[in-house]
């Protein structure tokens, strides 16, 4: 699962890294983005062209009678992208990337949970596989745009922690999720677990468990005397 991630790099570097056009005014630093938040996404249209406009985070089927299924959708598993109607017809032709610096899971503790912060060491971006969906309010025809964050089975180190993560896309094959007319095996082959050497763990801060806390200091390395054993 992925629930809460970060993304604080500058606008500049998000579109210089992927090559996008930059379509959202609303790209603070976040380093505490939750689920029902609006967040940058990047998209491809027709001609080829990237973009990134802030989406909702929790995804809304275009069959969905109300809101409330967003909550339940903040991710989607890998492994039954093609299968689960919530997912099937955005993984055929609404895929998308979710650019972040890193993400958080929690352990275990007989105090309670303890968060980390996983990420690369060299500060690199990371970009999530997504599915996007267009959805229109009933109500009042209002037009959501939403995504959500598809998931693998963890890597061992992360296996510590939690058993699933965020499939994390390799700058080369960003393209080849975001091309409608990618062939489905193909796809298929992206999503498989990051390698452990790509990724660094480290404690931080529990004051990142609540949505309303958003401040640098919640990505900083906490002392933590059972972080070997736990990631």
């Amino acid at each position: 699962m992925c629930g809460r991630y970060a993304l604080y790099s500058p606008a500049d570097a998000i579109a210089d890294l992927f090559g996008v056009t930059i379509e959202s005014e609303d790209l603070a630093p976040r380093y505490n983005a939750a689920p029902m938040q609006w967040l940058p996404v990047i998209r491809r249209r027709p001609s080829g062209e990237r973009v990134l406009h802030t989406l909702r985070w929790g995804l809304l089927p275009s069959w969905a009678k109300d809101e409330t299924i967003a909550a339940r959708l903040i991710n989607a598993r890998a492994e039954t992208l093609a299968e689960k109607p919530a997912f099937r017809a955005a993984y055929r032709a609404r895929r998308c990337i979710i650019p972040a610096d890193g993400f958080y899971e929690w352990a275990k503790r007989p105090d309670g949970k303890q968060p980390y912060f996983i990420h690369v060491p060299d500060g690199a971006i990371l970009a999530f596989a997504g599915l996007w969906e267009r959805w229109p309010r009933p109500a009042d025809t209002e037009v959501i745009d939403s995504f959500t964050i598809v998931t693998t089975e963890a890597n061992h180190r992360i296996q510590r922690l939690h058993d699933r993560m965020p499939v994390i896309l390799a700058p080369r094959v960003v393209d080849v999720w975001l091309d409608p007319a990618t062939d489905p095996a193909r796809l298929s082959e992206l999503l498989i677990p990051c390698p452990e050497e790509r990724l660094a763990i480290h404690p931080v801060s529990r004051a990142v468990g609540n949505v309303r806390n958003e401040c640098p200091e919640l990505i900083a390395a906490v002392a933590d005397a059972d972080v070997d054993s736990a990631a």
